[in-house]
């Protein structure tokens, strides 16, 4: 027997495999009432047809929608699982939560390397899990979860001084990288950080080794991107996608209210500003002493400035580029904010655990809870009302209209035309809009013969009453730099198309209506005739 494991405890790697295998249980079955759902948004717009090209015919680019260029390690996994377990949602969804338990492990190694405290690891590991963003996220089929499993085992192997796990590191990264080609953005600043701005590890022959294998991941990013140009002609995916996501961002007024969303994205969004004010008022106490006298363990200098590098960087980056502002682009750095909450907790006050604690409760209101301001339904449970609302909306349609054309928007254009993505049996003919503003219904109404009935739905989270809101001015710059628009309601639609709503249901704030046209009834009646 290996004495030196048995006063230590369990061998790391062994330790990380156990609480692997308990995160995964426990995140399947927190879990369970959500795995059934059918694709969600941008799941059924680009992640679930892309892997499915590839699981149906080994493409590496798809061609069931159109390209963004976006590397194709997601794809790979889950054309892996379904041809061990088969195609269907719940067999997408476990698949991811492996994923994210795999991140929430990374999560784990990275607390205890820096804090040195099994406490603080296991109660950042506990909040994260729970944090509204992360929480939804862990089963939901988008690429970010990938990346971020990727960048926080990058990170929690770059905490080894030695350089011993550099290339482990650099690994973790490539994988990132392949999974989300801006998850690359953290090695480089990384590299750039270890080479002129780290404190040496211990000579500075160390430094520029370590800085040269954080660049490797450009590698692989670069021959995705040198294949995808061979093969379609573009670098960066179709130009609308690269028009929206990076041409058009870069004014400076719309930087300035990125990164002003982007700060609070980090600081406050879903009730994340529970731990954060927390440990600003923990601050404010002088640090508590062991028995043995000593002053209690801090996270240390070296690591807090990588922790601010990352930070710092992701939240520049997506002030940049990205013509939504998801916050699940941001999911690497909410374990690193969590972290420094809990460590500050434990340094500064005996009952720590009770403001994990509380913290923790004000996560699970944020998942049930909506906020009182606009925000993307995917960031705690709305999506799933967003799903329902569909599915319900879709069973009246595929029930009595399903042989008229359908005017609707994405993402129920393709969950009525792709039967794959779950919500019908035979695809359903669709008219496209892009939205349902007064604009968008106006062209449509000028082209009554293209359509027979319609799919309304809330494009946008609009809360009942919007307490923070910051008037017309600011919706304004929110219509010209974010995609903002208002949608009519389904009674306006109606009044405008000259139709009537045959079924409505509304969940929480958001909404789904059928409509049927007059002049559909009369064109059977004078078929028959």
């Amino acid at each position: 027997m290996n004495h030196d494991h048995a006063r230590r405890g369990l061998p790391p790697g062994f330790l990380c495999i156990l609480i692997f295998l308990a995160v995964f249980s426990a995140t399947v079955l927190l879990h369970w009432p959500l795995l059934h759902l059918p694709y969600y948004w941008d799941e059924a717009g680009y992640y679930i047809p892309a892997a499915y090209d590839f699981f149906r015919t080994g493409a590496l680019i798809p061609y069931s929608t159109l390209t963004n260029a976006h590397p194709p390690m997601p794809s790979f996994y889950l054309a892996w699982c379904w041809k061990l377990f088969g195609f269907s949602p719940l067999v997408t969804r476990v698949s991811v939560c492996a994923v994210a338990s795999l991140m929430l492990t990374g999560v784990w190694r990275l607390s205890l390397r820096a804090s040195g405290q099994k406490g603080v690891a296991a109660g950042t590991v506990f909040l994260t899990a729970l944090y509204p963003i992360v929480f939804v996220q862990s089963s939901l089929a988008h690429a970010d979860i990938f990346a971020a499993a990727g960048t926080i085992w990058g990170i929690a192997l770059l905490l080894d001084r030695t350089g011993k796990s550099d290339w482990l590191a650099a690994l973790c990264f490539s994988v990132a990288a392949l999974s989300k080609e801006t998850a690359v953005v953290t090695p480089l600043a990384l590299a750039v950080w270890a080479a002129f701005g780290e404190p040496r590890l211990q000579h500075q022959a160390r430094s520029w080794a370590r800085a040269a294998k954080l660049l490797l991941p450009i590698l692989p990013l670069v021959c995705w991107y040198a294949y995808h140009h061979h093969r379609t002609g573009f670098l960066f995916g179709n130009p609308e996608y690269l028009r929206y996501n990076a041409e058009t961002t870069h004014q400076p007024l719309r930087i300035v209210l990125a990164l002003a969303h982007r700060l609070l994205h980090v600081t406050a969004h879903m009730n994340l500003f529970v731990p954060v004010l927390l440990m600003a008022a923990c601050l404010l106490l002088a640090p508590l002493e062991d028995q043995d006298g000593a002053v209690r363990r801090r996270i240390a200098v070296p690591d807090l400035a990588l922790f601010l590098v990352v930070l710092t960087t992701n939240v520049l980056l997506f002030s940049l580029v990205g013509g939504a502002l998801l916050t699940r682009y941001l999911l690497p750095l909410y374990p690193l904010v969590l972290l420094l909450c809990v460590s500050t907790f434990r340094q500064r006050l005996q009952m720590w655990p009770s403001l994990v604690l509380l913290s923790a409760a004000g996560f699970v209101a944020g998942l049930f809870v909506n906020p009182p301001y606009r925000f993307a339904p995917e960031d705690n449970l709305a999506y799933r009302d967003v799903i329902l609302l569909h599915q319900h909306a879709i069973a009246q349609i595929v029930t009595h209209y399903s042989h008229d054309v359908i005017l609707t928007a994405w993402p129920a254009t393709d969950e009525l035309s792709k039967p794959e993505l779950g919500y019908v049996q035979q695809p359903v003919p669709v008219k496209a809009v892009d939205n349902f503003s007064y604009g968008q219904l106006q062209a449509a109404e000028q082209e009554p013969g293209d359509y027979s009935a319609a799919l309304l739905f809330s494009t946008k989270y609009d809360p009942p009453r919007l307490p923070l809101s910051l008037g017309p001015a600011n919706e304004r710059l929110d219509q010209r730099f974010f995609d903002f628009h208002i949608d009519l309601t389904p009674r306006a639609a109606a009044h405008l198309l000259d139709g009537q709503i045959v079924w409505q249901e509304q969940r929480k704030g958001q909404w789904a209506a059928v409509l049927t046209f007059r002049r559909a009834i009369d064109a059977e009646l004078d078929v028959s005739r």
